[in-house]
C-alpha cells in the first residue's frame, strides 16, 4: 500500500492561519492533511502533484449559495469549483429544496426559479429523491464533487408544514410547534442553520409574497431558538428594513435573535441603503449598530459583496433587474413585437420614461428591488456599426450627448437594433471603491456573496474569490495574500462551525487549491450546458491550477476530473456532527 493517497510538492504554503507562507510539502492520507514540511518518499504515494512557483491554499468556503437544486444534477457545483472553492453554503434567504412534499414541488421549483433567477427548464433536471430535509441530506452524501452544507429554509418550511395557506397567514400555535419539530428535526440531521427574510423584494413564482414573509416575528423568534438549542450552525436573515436601511425596530430584533439562538447572525448589505448602493451610503451608523450589539455579546455579521455587479441583458430576452419598477416589469414580460410597438407609442413612452427614478415603494403591489442607476449602466454589445462609437458608455453619458432623457436614450438604441443591443449594469465606481475599502475591513464584515446557483440569467458570481486576490490583494494592496485568504477560508469555516476546514493543519480536511500570481477574473460568457440545454452565464478564472476536494483533485487546469469526493458537511458541536461520517474529517 502507498503510504500516501496524495502529496503536493514543493509549492509556497498559504495555509489560512494568516500566518507568513512557506515552503513546503503536504501528505494526506484518507482525506486529511497528515503531514505538511518536506515530505521525502514522494514516489510512494498514489498521486503527486508538483506546485513548484504556486501557492497552495485551504479550499475556498462560499458561505452565501443556492447550489441545492444544482447540486442535484452537477455535483461540482459548476463554476464556483474552478474558482478552488471546495465547500458551499446552500439554503439562504429562507429557500432550501427540503422539506418539501411531492404536491409542492412544483411550488418549490417556480419560487426558485422566480426569486434567485433561475431558469424552469434546467430545474426540471433536479432528481427529486427525497422529501424530508434529512432524506435530503443523506441522498447528496456519495454523490457530491465539492461539499455541500445547507440550512433549512423558513419559506420552504412553511410550505411543507402549512401548505398553500403557508403562502397566506400567520400559523397558529400548534403550526410552529411543527415547524419546530421540523426544525429540530433538520439540525439533527446536520442543517447548517436555518434561513429567513422579511424583506419586500421576493415575490414566490405566482407573483406572491414568499412564505416567510407571512411569518410573525413571534414565530421567527420561536425557530431561531430552536435552531439554537442544537448547539451549532449559524442563522441567515434578511430583516423587512434590509432594503432602504436597518431601522431601529430591526436593529433591535437581530440582537434578540443573537441572545436567543447564541449564534452568529448573517445579514446582508449592512450600512446600505439598498443593493445598489455602496456600503458607504449608511456606514457611519452602521458601525455604531455592531458596536452596540458586541457590547450586548450578540454576533451580527453582514455579507459583503466585493466585487461590482456585472450584469448583462437585452431588451428582447428581458431581465428582472426591473422589477422594482412596475411599468417597466410589465413591458419586459412582453412580446418582442409587443415591446417596439409600445416603445414607438409616445403615450406608453410617456408611462416609461421617468419610471426607473420613481420605482416601486410598496411591496402591497409588487416587489420594491431598486433598479440600477443609469450612470452604471453602460452599452455592451452592438450589432450594427453605427452604434459601435456608443460601446461602453454610460447612458447618463450618452443621453447627455443625445440631449434626451436616459430613458429614451435607452429604448431609442435598442429600437435601433430590433431590441438585440446588450446593455450591461456595472457599478464600479470610486464611491464604490472607497466605501468597500473602509467597510470590507471590519471584523464583523464577511467578503464574498457569489450567490453562486442563482441568477443565472444575469450574472454568475462565483468570480468573487479570483477578484477579491487580484483588485483587493494584488491591484490594491489592502490585504497581504495571506489576509485575504484567511479571510475566504478561516473566517467563513468559524462562522458557520465547519471544524476541521479552512486552513491547511494535520488532522484537517484536505481541502485545497493550487494558484499563481496571475489569479483574477478571466471569461464571462453565456453557455447552454444546463438541463433541456438552458442557459446561463458562466464565469471562469485565471491562474487556477487545482481544486482539491478531500484528498481528490476534482479540477485539474480547468477541467473537471469527474471526481465526487464531497461530504456533507455539519456543523461542529451539533449530534449530527460528531455521528455522521464526514462530518468533520
Amino acid at each position: 500500500m502507498a503510504t500516501y493517497d496524495l502529496v503536493v510538492k514543493n509549492g509556497i504554503v498559504i495555509d489560512g492561519t494568516g500566518l507568513a507562507r512557506r515552503r513546503a510539502d503536504l501528505a494526506v492520507r484518507d482525506g486529511v492533511i497528515v503531514h505538511i514540511g518536506h515530505v521525502p518518499d514522494v514516489e510512494d504515494a498514489t498521486q503527486v502533484i508538483d506546485a513548484e512557483g504556486r501557492f497552495v491554499a485551504p479550499g475556498i468556503i462560499d458561505a452565501h449559495t443556492h447550489y441545492d437544486p444544482q447540486l442535484t444534477f452537477d455535483p461540482w457545483a459548476q463554476t464556483s469549483c474552478y474558482q478552488g472553492v471546495t465547500t458551499v453554503l446552500a439554503g439562504n434567504c429562507g429557500f432550501s429544496l427540503a422539506p418539501t412534499t411531492e404536491a409542492d414541488r412544483d411550488y418549490i421549483t417556480r419560487m426558485f426559479a422566480k426569486v434567485e433567477g433561475m431558469d424552469p427548464v434546467a430545474l426540471t433536471g433536479v432528481e427529486w429523491d427525497f422529501e424530508s430535509f434529512p432524506e435530503f441530506l443523506a441522498r447528496r452524501e456519495g454523490n457530491l464533487g465539492v461539499n455541500m452544507a445547507c440550512m433549512i429554509g423558513h419559506s420552504s418550511l412553511r410550505r411543507y408544514v402549512m401548505g398553500a395557506d403557508g403562502s397566506q397567514r400567520e400559523a397558529t400555535p400548534d403550526e410552529v410547534v411543527r415547524m419546530r419539530e421540523v426544525v429540530r428535526e433538520a439540525m439533527g440531521a446536520g442543517a447548517a442553520g436555518f434561513s429567513s427574510s422579511h424583506a419586500p423584494t421576493q415575490l414566490d413564482g405566482d407573483e406572491r409574497p414568499i412564505p416567510s414573509r407571512f411569518a410573525s416575528i413571534d414565530e421567527l423568534k420561536a425557530l431561531v431558538e430552536e435552531t439554537g438549542l442544537a448547539g451549532g450552525g449559524s442563522i441567515s436573515y434578511l430583516p423587512q428594513s434590509s432594503i432602504g436601511g436597518l431601522n431601529a425596530d430591526d436593529e433591535e430584533l437581530l440582537i434578540e435573535l443573537a441572545e436567543l439562538s447564541r449564534l452568529p447572525i448573517v445579514i446582508q448589505g449592512l450600512g446600505a441603503r439598498n443593493k445598489v448602493d455602496a456600503p458607504g451610503a449608511g456606514w457611519d451608523h452602521a458601525v455604531e449598530f455592531l458596536e452596540d450589539a458586541a457590547d450586548r455579546g450578540a454576533a451580527i455579521f453582514s455579507l459583503l459583496r466585493n466585487h461590482p455587479f456585472d450584469r448583462i441583458f437585452t431588451f428582447e430576452g428581458g431581465t428582472q433587474l426591473y422589477d422594482g419598477v412596475l411599468p417597466w416589469r410589465d413591458w419586459m414580460r412582453k412580446s418582442p413585437d409587443d415591446k417596439v410597438a409600445d416603445l414607438v407609442d409616445p403615450a406608453m413612452r410617456d408611462v416609461l420614461r421617468h419610471a426607473v427614478e420613481n420605482p416601486n415603494k410598496d411591496p402591497d403591489q409588487g416587489s420594491t428591488i431598486p433598479p440600477p442607476h443609469f450612470d452604471v449602466m453602460y452599452v455592451d454589445e452592438v450589432t450594427r456599426p453605427e452604434n459601435e462609437k456608443y460601446l461602453k458608455r454610460s447612458i447618463i453619458d450618452i443621453a447627455a450627448e443625445l440631449g434626451v432623457e436616459p430613458a429614451d436614450a435607452m429604448f431609442d438604441l435598442a429600437l435601433s437594433e430590433e431590441l438585440k443591443m446588450g446593455f450591461r449594469w456595472e457599478n464600479f465606481t470610486p464611491e464604490w471603491e472607497a466605501s468597500v475599502t473602509e467597510s470590507i475591513q471590519h471584523p464583523a464584515m464577511i467578503a464574498g456573496v457569489s450567490d453562486g446557483g442563482a441568477h443565472l440569467d444575469r450574472d454568475d458570481g462565483a468570480d468573487w474569490s479570483s477578484y477579491l486576490l487580484r483588485f483587493w490583494v494584488y491591484d490594491r494592496h489592502l490585504w497581504s495574500l495571506e489576509e485575504a485568504v484567511r479571510q475566504m477560508t478561516q473566517v467563513p469555516a468559524a462562522l458557520c462551525g465547519f471544524a476541521n476546514r479552512g486552513m491547511l493543519l494535520p488532522g484537517y480536511a484536505a481541502d485545497m487549491m493550487i494558484f499563481d500570481e496571475t489569479i483574477g477574473p478571466d471569461t464571462k460568457r453565456l453557455t447552454y450546458d444546463l438541463p433541456g440545454g438552458a442557459a446561463r452565464f458562466t464565469a471562469l478564472p485565471k491562474g487556477v491550477h487545482a481544486t482539491i476536494v478531500n484528498g481528490v483533485p476534482i479540477v485539474i487546469e480547468g477541467v473537471l476530473t469527474g471526481a465526487t469526493p464531497g461530504h456533507v458537511i455539519r456543523p461542529a458541536g451539533t449530534n449530527a456532527a460528531t455521528s455522521t461520517s464526514g462530518a468533520t474529517a
